[in-house]
């Protein structure tokens, strides 16, 4: 995700380094730190690497999804590079999913049960048509179906639940004389909903009727909008590179919100990564930058022979000219955008913006991802403890004093809070689970 960085740098990327399977579902969960999880589709099996700054997943032969959270991030567990800061994720295996799965096959109940713990979805679709909907290879398959049939599964997991209760729902609602607010709040809380993503549903649905006298449709109508509120979803098209995608693409396009459709090459990005890795190229992640030997003859490149150089011009020609990037990285920028959150950098020093997590130089060493409307009181508290409970008051960039109900925004998201002790470095809400955002900090 590329982040608006304040003025004294340039621009801050939260990058998940990764490389998207031929088909998939990516979740964004709500938690402590960037989780991954990968499920296999039907019976393909999942290969998952990872490393300390890195999560790449085998994706030529792989068909999956994964479980993604937002990460508090430290500077400490990420890295820089050339103004560029990059955020650590981890990866595990889910439950398969599969048409039919809201009626209990395969492994699908046990996916649709992870969808609780999700704040967004992103659906990776093979567009070259060359994998069906059970991850078997093919040709000439509608890739929309894809799309459509993940949505559906969904709907009908939620509907049915609850029309199968449905009657009963009414009838605690008259005896109770509450809102429709609140009860479909109650019913609507398992899926990990809130009553103020209810109240948007129910608001866009245009629904006027009393709850009481709602039919199925206007129940599976209800569903819908819920699920626009609660799962926003990103469509990630993969395998753009291959025959018979760009007419795919062109119907895709056509039919769906063009703001929430990324085209991407995951194997582009897996076979240029790999290139930088061996030192044949250099590579700039999110760009079409590839430069080689002749491009830098001073560098500790190494000399590509011409079958090799043939295979990186194709990339070239066939993705990275076409499409300016592989793609990956736009589809997390995406994800994270749709959810709103906001990139917080808390500092010691207003003037240095020196961090207070680390006496090493350097500005902004610390960047934070916090949920929206969040105050600057919860931000001391998610920040460390004991900020909290010493909080005399918080300052922004200028010296501004912020209430502790201010809504931390990219306006004000510079922040250096003051406390009437010293902070101790033993004890942080980075050692906390329990937080929505982790942070080690010390202060001040």
């Amino acid at each position: 995700m590329r982040i608006q960085e304040p003025k004294a740098l340039t621009t801050i990327d939260m990058q998940c380094p990764m490389q998207l399977p031929k088909s998939a579902t990516i979740l964004l969960r709500q938690s402590s730190r960037i989780t991954v999880s990968a499920m296999s589709l039907c019976s393909v099996p999942v290969s998952a690497l990872g490393s300390k700054t890195s999560a790449v997943l085998d994706m030529v032969n792989f068909c999956g999804a994964y479980l993604i959270a937002l990460l508090a991030h430290r500077a400490q567990l990420g890295r820089c590079v050339d103004g560029q800061r990059y955020m650590p994720i981890q990866i595990m295996d889910v439950a398969g999913l599969v048409p039919g799965a809201s009626t209990g096959a395969g492994l699908g109940n046990q996916f649709l049960d992870d969808l609780r713990h999700a704040q967004g979805l992103i659906h990776v679709v093979d567009v070259s048509g060359t994998t069906d909907q059970n991850g078997k290879e093919t040709q000439g398959y509608d890739p929309i179906n894809d799309i459509n049939w993940l949505r559906t599964e969904i709907h009908s997991w939620i509907a049915n639940n609850l029309l199968k209760k449905w009657s009963g729902i009414v009838r605690r609602h008259i005896a109770l004389k509450a809102n429709a607010v609140d009860t479909l709040q109650v019913q609507f809380s398992g899926y990990g909903s809130t009553s103020n993503v209810v109240a948007k549903a129910l608001d866009k649905s245009g629904i006027k009727e009393p709850l009481e006298k709602w039919d199925e449709e206007t129940v599976k109508k209800i569903v819908e909008y819920f699920m626009d509120e609660r799962f926003p979803t990103i469509v990630a098209m993969n395998k753009i590179d291959m025959a018979d995608a760009d007419k795919n693409i062109t119907k895709i396009m056509r039919r769906y919100d063009q703001n929430k459709l990324v085209l991407t090459s995951a194997l582009a990005e897996n076979f240029l990564r790999k290139l930088h890795k061996q030192k044949y190229i250099n590579y700039v992640e999110a760009t079409e930058i590839v430069e080689t030997k002749e491009d830098l003859p001073d560098s500790d490149l190494k000399t590509m022979d011409d079958k090799l150089r043939g295979r990186v011009e194709k990339v070239q020609d066939l993705v990275l000219y076409r499409y300016g990037s592989t793609g990956v990285q736009e589809v997390l920028e995406k994800a994270v955008e749709m959810l709103g959150v906001v990139p917080v950098f808390p500092v010691k020093n207003l003037t240095t913006f020196g961090s207070a997590s680390s006496n090493k130089p350097g500005a902004f060493r610390d960047c934070i991802l916090l949920w929206p409307n969040t105050t600057v009181r919860e931000f001391a508290k998610i920040l460390h403890p004991e900020i909290d409970k010493y909080y005399l008051y918080a300052e922004c960039a200028g010296g501004t004093r912020l209430a502790e109900d201010a809504i931390i925004t990219s306006k004000n998201n510079i922040i250096s809070f003051k406390t009437s002790q010293t902070i101790s470095n033993k004890s942080t809400s980075h050692d906390n689970p329990s937080n929505t955002n982790e942070k080690k900090s010390s202060k001040k």
